[in-house]
This record gives structure tokens, sequence and C-alpha cells, in this order.
């Protein structure tokens, strides 16, 4: 068969570029990293302050509840800090005990990366909550809301303090706080949630923790804030500090520590474990003008950054 010189090139140009194709196969390129994960896909994120609106709308203002028992809540606390020390395979199989899960993801709206804690099987009917942990940074601090949908938006302010600073863990209440009979679902001023537990698994690791409700503006007309320790005075330092951010904002803040002031939070049991244990807490209370208003809830994020931990 006659091979003309035609052929043979063509033949070598084949076995050049199927060459090429293993070296690059087989071979880093400069350009990538050789090691670590790879950059989160897009279909990862997702926008953390809708997915919590959207959970208080569809969920928490509808929800019933039931009061967990003692074997319950104590999963859920130990496995969150199963998860906060990096054990999170771990963590993900003692919270199925309870059908619980974790869902991690990107936050479209910071970019950060953001681990989702929840009830997995029954949030309506349960009305236990959730817990969101940035993933970017040690964790140093936490902020509490009790009350989402009875203090209308306190869930808006718990967003934008998770988000303004980094090393923060959001605790959220699963149900109104007049769900369920009496006073069981009002997870401020009881022990037996998985709210509470959650809170006394942080400030066992001595985490600060930040506290945040609403207020009726006929309620303390003078002020838009009314910021207090609680039951102890060991956050009297950062207290005077987030006061002073917030009124260099603009905002009247009447201060627990130097006057009378409704809604003190003396009675709040967070505040009441923090206190026992030497761990600060803030309690701080929104007047409704400030809670309606976006851009006044932006400045209050900013100002409570710049004095977290």
């Amino acid at each position: 068969m006659k091979i003309t010189i035609k052929a043979i090139l063509l033949s070598t140009v084949v076995i050049l570029v199927t060459l090429g194709a293993l070296v690059a196969v087989l071979v880093p390129s400069g350009d990538r990293p050789r090691h670590g994960p790879a950059a989160p896909d897009a279909r990862d994120g997702d926008d953390l302050a809708r997915r919590i609106t959207e959970f208080t709308r569809g969920t928490v203002a509808h929800s019933d509840y039931q009061r967990p028992l003692p074997a319950q809540r104590r999963t859920v606390a130990e496995a969150v800090g199963l998860f906060l020390d990096g054990h999170r395979a771990e963590a993900g199989r003692r919270l199925a005990e309870v059908d619980f899960g974790i869902r991690t993801f990107t936050d479209t709206g910071t970019g950060r990366r953001f681990a989702e804690i929840a009830d997995r099987a029954a949030e309506v009917r349960r009305g236990w909550g959730r817990v969101y942990v940035d993933l970017g940074a040690p964790t140093r601090w936490s902020v509490q809301v009790p009350h989402p949908v009875a203090d209308t938006r306190s869930e808006q302010l718990g967003i934008g303090v998770l988000r303004a600073r980094t090393g923060g863990v959001l605790v959220l209440a699963g149900a109104h706080r007049n769900a369920g009979k009496g006073d069981r679902a009002d997870v401020a001023h009881r022990s037996d949630s998985v709210f509470d537990v959650v809170c006394d698994e942080l400030v066992r690791r001595r985490l600060p923790g930040l506290q945040v409700h609403g207020f009726a503006d006929s309620t303390e007309p003078d002020y838009d804030v009314i910021a207090s320790t609680g039951k102890g005075d060991q956050g009297r330092a950062a207290a005077r500090r987030t006061a002073t951010a917030l009124r260099r904002e603009g905002f009247a803040v009447c201060r627990a520590w130097a006057r009378r002031c409704a809604l003190e939070g003396r009675s709040n049991e967070q505040g009441r474990r923090a206190a026992a244990d030497g761990v600060p807490f803030l309690h701080l209370e929104f007047s409704r003008s400030v809670r309606d208003d976006d851009e006044r809830m932006g400045q209050v994020a900013g100002a409570l950054a710049t004095t977290l931990p």
C-alpha cells in the first residue's frame, strides 16, 4: 500500500494532539491549585436573608409548638457542640436521631459559607427553630432571636448582624411566642426549649450573646433602643460600647445600667445562664419605627458589628 507524505504528516499531528491531551490531564496546570477544595458550585448558592425570611413567614408564623423531651434537647445541643468543634459527620449522625439535619451553602448576599441546622421532618408541628453558623471564621459570638414574627422583623436584625461580622452563630426560635399551651413557646423565658439549650451550649463555650427584641413605640416613646445586660453585669463594657456606637448613628438609647427603662430583660432565661457563668450578655430592644425602616436597620447592624468580639 502506497503511503504518501501527506498521510504521514496527518498521522504525526494526530499523535501529538493525543499526547498533549494526556499531558494536560495527568500534569496539573500552574494556574490550577494542586490541593484544597474546589470553588463552590454556583448551584450551591442561596440567599441567607431570603431563606430565613421564608422560614419565619411560612413556618414560624403558622407553627404549633411541641415541648421537646430532655433527651431531645440534649441531643441537639451536643450535636451543635460537635459541629462547632469540627466533628461535622458525627454532629450529623446525632442530629438525625431527632430528625434534624445540616445543610451548608454559600450566601449569595455576602459570598460567605454558612451552615443551617434545622428540623427536617416537622418544623411546623414542633417549632424547635434553627441555628445558622458562619463557616468562614472561628466562632466567637452569638446573636439570638427568641421572638421572630411576634417581635416584628426582629429576625431581620439577626440576619443583619450575622452578615455584618464574621464568626457568628444565629439562634432562631421556630414558633410564635404565643404558639402552644400557655407560655411554652416563649423561649426567652423558659429553660426547656431547644433554643435555650443551644444558647446554654454557647455559654458553656464562653461565647458572648446578643439577644434582639422589639417593642411598641408607645412603650418608650422617647427612645429607639433599650439596652441592658440582663440579669448580670459581665457585659457592661460591651454594652457601653454598643450604646455609644448606636448613639453615634443617631439612635436614642435607654441604658438600663444608668436609668430605669422598660423591658430590661432581667428575667430572661438566657441572660440568667450567662450571668451565672460570668459570660457577657446583651439584651437589646428596638422600637417598631426602627424595625420598619430598612435603612435604620442597616445602621443598627453596622453599629453592632463594630462592638462584637
